[in-house]
């Protein structure tokens, strides 16, 4: 088998004589395009071409000539001096003809004999030309590397076409289902969102409508509700003196706000669903909200009851927690809950209450026994005493 020449020999003798040059001096070389990059190899290289005239039956190389007509003796203006121009060029595949002596050089430098003798004794199998014989081969693996990509890009196609189908049916479903079921139909502007977001205090008569207190009359009970808005409607937490709530609200259009929420009830479950209306306009201290909700009696005595809460606004951010393990919760027999704000902090105390320990006359009128609508109306549940 032939040797290669050309570009083929020199762009490979030129890569392994860098990297043995860069084992060697453990320099790293940048092989840009920069000549003076490659000047150091030059000059190495030149050390051994210059040496040529001297070595071909030695070293087994072709026959160089003396060059005695020239006065100069220093590099780079030798006959055989190679350059950093020469060593960039060749290697990258600019010369299709490189310079015998360069090519002798590298092979001296790489494994310590000149062309001539190396073909005698091949000691890089990959500078033999590759056989016409190993073609198809070669062919053929890359057609078998070419098939099997396809093949991987045919299944990834696939599995894209997939997940797209997968994702628009998904968003068609939820499109169906916000239609269906009349979700977020209207998009609060920012001052509406502003209006409704933030801290509530809510007041509530349904404890007098539980058979099973036999001290009801004139009961009612505060609620605080933290209303956090979040991509067209508003989702919200209700802390009330015996259970919470968790739920969402929607503006149903300007100022009418629909209200959802259940019970926060073990394994998740639904428990105790509400359903309310709220309107904004009118009253700007109170807000009336009619609800269809429950009397959260014992047992068989709890029923669904429609009623009237009042919600009065807090303030608009901060953070709400609740306090528990506390002595002072033991103390008050009630739920603390805290809100916090760059303002401060202001705690309230959740239990059931009598409507004379409010001091706001309107405010008492709006939750007392008048305020409560039975789902099966009689005279002994609500007590007007």
């Amino acid at each position: 088998m032939a040797l290669k020449s050309g570009k083929d020999e020199i762009e490979y003798l030129l890569s392994q004589v860098f990297k043995k040059y860069e084992t060697e001096t453990g320099s790293k070389l940048n092989l840009n395009t920069n000549r003076r990059n490659y000047e150091d190899i030059a000059r190495m290289l030149s050390n051994i071409s210059n040496q040529l005239p001297f070595t071909a039956e030695e070293l087994g190389h072709g026959y160089y000539p003396e060059d005695r007509s020239s006065s100069k003796t220093e590099y780079p203006y030798q006959k055989y001096d190679v350059t950093g121009g020469q060593i960039k060029d060749a290697y990258n595949g600019l010369v299709a003809k490189p310079r015998s002596f360069l090519v002798d050089a590298c092979y001296i430098y790489l494994y310590a004999m000149g062309r001539n003798r190396f073909e005698e004794n091949i000691a890089d199998t990959n500078l033999l030309e590759t056989e016409e014989g190993a073609q198809p081969q070669i062919v053929n693996r890359t057609k078998g590397a070419n098939v099997k990509m396809l093949a991987i890009v045919m299944v990834l196609i696939m599995v894209l076409a997939i997940a797209v189908f997968q994702w628009m049916a998904s968003k068609s479903e939820l499109a169906t289902l916000k239609k269906d079921l009349v979700i977020t139909p209207y998009q609060p502007t920012q001052k509406e969102i502003a209006k409704l977001e933030g801290v509530w205090m809510v007041y509530i008569g349904s404890p007098q409508a539980r058979k099973s207190d036999s001290n009801r009359f004139h009961k009612f009970v505060r609620n605080i509700v933290n209303v956090k808005y979040k991509d067209g409607y508003f989702l919200f937490n209700r802390y009330g003196a015996g259970f919470d709530h968790y739920g969402y609200m929607q503006y149903e259009s300007p100022d009418v706000i629909s209200i959802r929420s259940y019970v926060k009830g073990s394994e998740n479950k639904i428990e105790a669903p509400r359903l309310s209306l709220m309107r904004l306009s009118g009253n700007k201290d109170k807000i009336m909200v009619i609800s269809a909700s429950w009397n959260f009696d014992a047992g068989a005595n709890n029923d669904i009851i429609g009623i009237r809460e009042v919600y009065i606004k807090q303030g608009n951010d901060g953070e709400i927690k609740e306090v528990i393990n506390t002595m002072e919760n033991h103390a008050c027999n009630c739920k603390i809950v805290q809100w916090k704000t760059d303002k401060g902090e202001k705690a309230f105390y959740l239990r059931n209450e009598f409507l004379d320990t409010i001091k706001d006359e309107a405010l008492k009128k709006l939750i007392d026994e008048n305020s409560i609508l039975l789902r099966y109306p009689d005279s002994v549940t609500v007590l007007k005493r």
